[in-house]
């Protein structure tokens, strides 16, 4: 959808902003560009849209040369997102949604129709439409910004530290908003953040840049956290990268282990043989339909398991689960390990931390 060959960006004081970059944004993803600042990404982004010309090479949106294309025309069909949101502070929302159907002619049924839609679909509030932007929260303006991009229906979008100037908790709810709403619309997504972890969260495909422009690696977040491709990336990774690998990694991906499993009824030699197997002092209990009762000491059980002396697991995972969210379960598990259940609660097995450190090394 996007390409960029061989293009570079020099200014007028001799600043070479992006070097020699080739690049391909295939359609329907999301790649981010990150690094750190004065690296080109913001100027990679904005060439897209020509809000930045190139001094060399070529970008093509769609197959077209941009600078083959009218400005207004190409950024009339790519959404622009920023962090400072920039909404018209005299328009209410709905005006604000419209702005580009009304630019490009949509009739007042049909914008009207869209904006209602948008509004829905951001997870804004009903009455919203006819607020002004400072009666609303950052989190609630961001959205309408999210909105306002959308609003023409653009194939691209284009995604500017977009969650940059809210605080950490919503910051991570519009991360989950944007990602639920990108599984059902499917933009084509140039993304810049100075944040490796919301690169890594958001992203399909990541490109780290160096300062003056350089391209250092350009592949999906598994396959660059697995090799980095030279010392600066692993360092802009940082220390956590195999617990980030984690992060990524479904627990439907890992084999779980049976572990020490009984049945209500065993007797207490059968529980103890188990017990011994495994290296366990205690047992998971599962009832005769394979719905997960709890876990027991083996020291407390009295001649055979009984499912109502069971102890609940405080945490369980599933199978879309991330190995991360596994990793939190053991950690604050008496039992050391994650216990992974299926919707109907039926004991599908455990995660223990030989199975994760397979998954890191």
């Amino acid at each position: 959808m996007i390409s960029f060959d061989h293009v570079t960006k020099r200014f007028d004081d001799g600043t070479v902003g992006v070097a020699d970059l080739s690049l391909d944004v295939p359609e329907g993803q999301v790649v981010v560009l990150v690094g750190p600042s004065g690296c080109g990404k913001t100027t990679t982004m904005r060439m897209v849209n020509r809000m930045i010309e190139p001094t060399e090479g070529t970008i093509t949106v769609d197959g077209r040369d941009v600078m083959a294309t009218d400005p207004a025309e190409l950024r009339r069909r790519i959404g622009y997102v920023i962090q400072q949101i920039g909404l018209f502070p005299h328009r209410t929302i709905a005006e604000n949604i419209a702005t580009v159907p009304g630019l490009i002619g949509w009739d007042r049924a049909r914008t009207a129709e869209r904006v209602r839609e948008l509004i829905d679909t951001v997870g804004l509030p009903e009455g919203v439409a006819d607020r002004y932007p400072h009666q609303l929260s950052g989190g609630q303006r961001q959205r309408v910004g999210v909105a306002r991009a959308l609003a023409a229906d653009p194939p691209i979008m284009l995604m500017d530290e977009p969650f940059g100037a809210v605080d950490p908790i919503v910051r991570t709810r519009l991360q989950d908003e944007f990602l639920r709403l990108q599984a059902a619309v499917r933009k084509t997504i140039v993304f810049v953040t100075h944040d490796i972890d919301e690169a890594i969260r958001m992203g399909d495909r990541i490109a780290i840049f160096r300062e003056g422009g350089h391209l250092e690696q350009f592949d999906t977040p598994t396959a660059i956290l697995a090799e980095p491709a030279n010392d600066f990336v692993t360092d802009f990774l940082g220390a956590e990268r195999g617990l980030k690998r984690l992060a990524l990694i479904p627990v439907s991906d890992v084999k779980a282990d049976p572990g020490p499993l009984v049945r209500p009824g065993d007797p207490r030699d059968r529980v103890q043989q188990v017990a011994a197997t495994e290296g366990t002092d205690w047992v998971v209990v599962v009832d005769a339909d394979g719905r997960l009762c709890g876990w027991a000491y083996v020291d407390e059980l009295g001649e055979q398991v009984e499912a109502t002396g069971a102890r609940p697991f405080s945490l369980r995972v599933f199978a879309d689960d991330s190995l991360r969210k596994a990793l939190d379960s053991m950690v604050t598990s008496r039992t050391g390990v994650a216990v992974r259940v299926s919707g109907d609660d039926r004991y599908e097995g455990m995660l223990t931390q030989d199975i994760l450190t397979r998954e890191i090394v």
